[in-house]
This record gives structure tokens, C-alpha cells and sequence, in this order.
């Protein structure tokens, strides 16, 4: 009896213990939790325009600087593109290795598009996979604006997007082509930084059409290595998967967006999702890129 008595004293001062060790982690993820969103929402009071951040970690975390206001997507738009296509590729029983033919003389010789400088032929013959490796890797408007008029319509991408995002959270009403003939368009292209970052964290973490392909395309993201994954760079074991997006100016030299939506792997495992939009900065671009850098720096060192 007396064994058992002491058997029972020991198993209580453990769970005491593990108890208090646990509310104690608790505690301290909590704190850090908070320096970090105090950490960020200086950053966003510094700079000279408006800054949304959205943190989520795998633990459950959720941390939200300015989160309220609606941003321009500008091309973060088109990993919702891709991811869009892709399902509905699956459910009609189609491949993306499927070959489409774009005459050159419907495609613009002014947009952003790398795609129209590496294919010089009249005629261009690709497999929608490339397509979106284009859109993805490089941001190339001809390649989403093909897609969006011959195989998914933006609307069609918007609805998607309200499967596996809040429909508060974002709004997709036009096309690359549509904000090229007017630029003010662009803000009805809109996220939350939540948002974006949501649909990139389902990306990961759901069984969605065409994922692995899209998450192989976006860790090879040509765009905006000045961003969240600048100080990221040479850190070993540190995995970078993102998609950004830039705006237009306006005539008084107002950059309308400048963001980077990113998932971020450590060498332990974890991961975190950062989502970062710059919107009406007075500054360059390097310098807007400096905001991300300087949030993705300091989200890494809190996190790591």
C-alpha cells in the first residue's frame, strides 16, 4: 500500500511539474509572439506608405500588422491562377503537359514578358506547364493574360479562390491586360495580407490539384530575390517558395504595390508563412523591397 501510495505521489509531482514546465513554454511563446507583432508594426509605422503583414506558423500562430486594409495583388495573383487552372484541369480529366498554339501577333510586345523574348517564332507552341512556369517563375503578364482568355476566365479563379479562402479576404475582378489599359484597376485586384497568405498556406498544407508542381515552381522564383528571401539567402538548410508582385506608378511617382507572399521551410522542419504588401509608396523600389527584407529579417530571427 505504501508502495502504491508513493507510486501515486511520484506521478502527481510529475504532472505538476510537466504542468508548470508547459505553462511556462506557454508563456514564453506567447511573449515572443507579441515582441514579434510589436517588432512589425513599427516597421509598418516607419515606412512611408502602407505596409499589411500576415505571419502563420505551423504551431498555430497567427500574428497581423494592419490587416485591415485591402491591397492591390498586382502579380501575386498569379500563383491563385495557377492553382485555379490546375483543379480544374484535374476535374475535367485534362493534362497540363497539354500543347497550346499562341500566334505572337495576339501576345503584348510592351508588357513585362520573358516568355516573348526567349520564343522569337511567329508561332508558339507550348504545354500549359510552361505557361504557368512562366507566370510563376517569372511573373510574365503574356503567359497569364493567354491563359485567362483561353482556358480559365478571371471570374472562374475568383470563385476557386473562395474555396480555400475567407471571401472578405481578397477580391479578383481583372486581368494583367485589363490593368495595362488602366492602371487604377488594379486596386480592385485586392488581398488582405491574411488572405494571400492563407492560399498560399493551404498550398502546403492541403491536397490540392497540381501542388507539387506549383510548389517546385515557386522555390525557383526569379522575381524579387530582394525581398523576403534577401536575408534569407546562404542561411543552410533555409527554404524559400514565393510569389511576388508589382505595381504600377502614378503620375506623381506613387508606387501603387510592391509585395512578396512566401512559405519558408527551416533546416528543423518547421515552416512559416509570411505574406508582406507594400501599397502607395513614396520611395523606389529598392527601397520598398528593403521594408520586406527588414520584416522577413526580423519574422526569421523571432521564428528560427
Amino acid at each position: 500500500m505504501w508502495k502504491r501510495f508513493w507510486i501515486l505521489a511520484l506521478v502527481a509531482a510529475l504532472a505538476g511539474c510537466a504542468a508548470r514546465q508547459a505553462g511556462s513554454w506557454e508563456a514564453q511563446r506567447q511573449a515572443r509572439i507579441g515582441a514579434l507583432c510589436d517588432s512589425l508594426q513599427r516597421i509598418a509605422d516607419g515606412c512611408d506608405g502602407e505596409v499589411g503583414i500576415a505571419v502563420l506558423t505551423d504551431c498555430g500562430d497567427t500574428v497581423l500588422v494592419n490587416n485591415e486594409t485591402k491591397y492591390p495583388l498586382m502579380s501575386v495573383f498569379k500563383l491563385h491562377q495557377a492553382m485555379a487552372l490546375c483543379s480544374d484541369f484535374e476535374r475535367r480529366g485534362l493534362s497540363v503537359d497539354s500543347v497550346v498554339r499562341i500566334a505572337r501577333s495576339g501576345l503584348n510586345p510592351d508588357t513585362w514578358s520573358p516568355m516573348l523574348k526567349d520564343h522569337r517564332e511567329d508561332t508558339i507552341d507550348m504545354a500549359v506547364r510552361g505557361l504557368m512556369r512562366y507566370a510563376l517563375m517569372q511573373s510574365d503578364n503574356n503567359a497569364s493574360n493567354y491563359m485567362f482568355e483561353h482556358l480559365q476566365p478571371v471570374a472562374a479563379v475568383d470563385s476557386f479562390t473562395a474555396t480555400i479562402a475567407p471571401r472578405c479576404s481578397f477580391c479578383l475582378r481583372h486581368t494583367e491586360a485589363d490593368m495595362w489599359s488602366d492602371h487604377a484597376l488594379a486596386y480592385e485586384n485586392r488581398t488582405s495580407p491574411l488572405g494571400a497568405a492563407i492560399v498560399m498556406d493551404r498550398l502546403f498544407a492541403d491536397s490540392i490539384a497540381g501542388a507539387a508542381f506549383i510548389r517546385s515552381t515557386l522555390s525557383e522564383c526569379r522575381t524579387g530575390a530582394d525581398r523576403i528571401a534577401a536575408p534569407l539567402l546562404g542561411i543552410e538548410g533555409v527554404e524559400v517558395a514565393h510569389k511576388t508582385g508589382s505595381g504600377f506608378r502614378s503620375p506623381d511617382g506613387t508606387l501603387a504595390a510592391h509585395n512578396d507572399v512566401a512559405r519558408v521551410s527551416l533546416p528543423d522542419g518547421r515552416c512559416y508563412t509570411l505574406a508582406v504588401f507594400v501599397k502607395d509608396f513614396h520611395g523606389s523600389e529598392s527601397e520598398a523591397a528593403a521594408v520586406i527584407a527588414r520584416v522577413s529579417a526580423v519574422v526569421y530571427a523571432s521564428l528560427e
